[in-house]
């Protein structure tokens, strides 16, 4: 049984969610505040997912993402958020988030988010086994430690960054179309991911690790195809 933490300080929706949730098989533990969500995630057994509320009485689960990660746990996190808005979106992906479902939302594609985000993290996690270290021209990446260094210089990523760049390495040199991303990362060809979603981790991406950005050398744009790694000397 998968064990899920709920971050959320709205009752009527806390009620509803615990019921469709575990009537689907999950345990949910929830949290009202931050507080109460840092001592949960602190205190009791590790947990296979996080569903965070953004505003909460005592600040934003932003911040509780960006000190998770920091701290190395990359436990997959969906934000439940009140906003549509582009900005923020790009908050909730930079911060660490995997995702995020604008209220008011069904039960019924939480639940398919969920378990999307399950298998995906299961499959990663599989394959981060399987290969211990990519490289490819100036980037080097440890799939144990969950590492990533530019030319020798670690550089750090958001979980979703970090996906997405190990996707281009295990690929290199082939052109993958926008649904074949979408469906190795998200699990749905992009049925449950924003539009705007891939754009944004592409962008972010190369803010990373491109010399310059708006002229990439490695993470390449293929007109009316997808996108391809490809190893340049710089």
């Amino acid at each position: 049984m998968n064990r899920l933490l709920l971050l959320e300080d709205d009752e009527s929706l806390i009620d509803g969610l615990v019921y469709a949730l575990e009537k689907q098989g999950f345990f949910l533990s929830v949290a009202r505040s931050l507080l109460e969500g840092k001592r949960k995630l602190k205190g009791e057994k590790a947990f296979d997912l996080l569903l965070f509320d953004v505003t909460l009485p005592d600040g934003s689960a932003f911040e509780l993402c960006e000190t998770l990660r920091r701290e190395e746990n990359f436990t997959p996190i969906i934000f439940l958020t009140a906003s549509d808005e582009e900005t923020s979106i790009i908050r909730g992906l930079d911060c660490g988030g995997d995702d995020y479902i604008t209220k008011p939302f069904k039960l019924g594609e939480l639940c398919s988010r969920i378990r999307a985000l399950l298998r995906r993290t299961s499959r990663m996690e599989k394959k981060q086994r399987e290969v211990q270290v990519l490289s490819s021209g100036p980037v080097k990446v440890d799939t144990v430690k969950g590492t990533v260094f530019l030319k020798g210089e670690p550089v750090e990523l958001t979980l979703a960054e970090y996906r997405l760049l190990t996707l281009f390495l295990r690929h290199e040199g082939q052109i993958l179309t926008r649904n074949f991303i979408l469906d190795a990362l998200w699990d749905g060809k992009g049925n449950f991911v924003d539009d705007n979603t891939l754009s944004v981790y592409i962008r972010r991406l190369r803010e990373k690790i491109e010399k310059n950005p708006s002229s990439p050398k490695h993470l390449l744009t293929v007109r009316g195809m997808g996108y391809r790694w490809e190893v340049k000397e710089e």
